[in-house]
């Protein structure tokens, strides 16, 4: 794979925090993260995966394992030591699969708004899936980014956000985005949680209709001593919807390294 992309601004930030994003976004999605925390001290940085964002695919192989070596790889670049590590969605799987295979490059984990295994709940999930599924191979990623677009941000008042969503999934590389749905679908870490001893912090939207509290409460249950937040009036996209509070609970969870 090619060189990741990434945001750096704060390089001299007491303690790194690296944020990971969802399929189809990029690091712009951590937007008021990077203000938040930069302001606090820390040093937070955003990647594009690769296929996503500015981060190229050279059409090699897209694994959720390949990605986490990757990330090290530019750690090690940007001379971070052990970071404290955000994924949401695609990004809390490559975050799991990042601290079940090089813990010495971890201090703390937060699993946002993603799951140890993808198995629909309901009907209404098995639909979603399915539709995305079929569509981003028959009809492409603009169709596929229109019924995201619309399941992330259902509000009349977010339709600004509904736009951006559309915009960034079009722009992305169709072999990766295809590549990482198929890595989704086939991951499953419930057996390798309990390796997982860093502190971890697993937050949920109340609302999230794409992967629903009770899907993550898996994660809370497989990791040892991992804590739990619920943060109400919020969806797949807690961290946008409702940032102030995430702010607060993540902060709050890295206060005490």
């Amino acid at each position: 794979m090619a060189t990741i992309e990434y945001v750096d601004p704060e390089p001299a930030g007491a303690k790194a925090i690296l944020f990971l994003h969802g399929l189809g976004a990029d690091g712009s999605s951590w937007l008021p993260q990077l203000q938040a925390f930069s302001r606090a001290g820390y040093r937070p940085i955003t990647v594009d995966l690769p296929g996503f964002g500015n981060s190229p695919y050279d059409g090699r192989g897209w694994t959720i394992k390949r990605v986490a070596s990757e990330l090290v790889e530019l750690l090690d670049e940007l001379k971070t030591g052990a970071v404290c590590l955000v994924g949401l969605s695609l990004g809390g799987v490559v975050a799991q699969q990042f601290a079940i295979d090089f813990p010495a490059m971890l201090q703390r984990l937060v699993l946002v708004s993603t799951f140890a295994v993808l198995r629909p709940e309901n009907l209404s999930q098995w639909s979603y899936f399915i539709q995305r599924a079929a569509i981003v191979h028959l009809l492409g990623i603009k169709a596929q980014a229109e019924i995201v677009a619309g399941r992330v941000f259902p509000g009349d008042h977010q339709e600004t956000l509904r736009r951006m969503v559309i915009e960034k999934i079009s722009g992305s590389d169709p072999r990766a985005y295809r590549a990482a749905m198929r890595s989704l679908g086939i991951f499953d870490s419930r057996r390798k949680l309990a390796r997982i001893k860093v502190p971890t912090l697993v937050i949920s939207g109340e609302e999230d209709s794409t992967v629903s509290p009770a899907r993550q409460q898996v994660l809370v249950d497989g990791i040892p001593n991992a804590r739990y937040v619920v943060i109400p009036n919020a969806g797949h996209a807690v961290n946008i919807d409702q940032h102030e509070m995430f702010n607060q609970a993540v902060l709050e969870f890295i206060s005490n390294i």
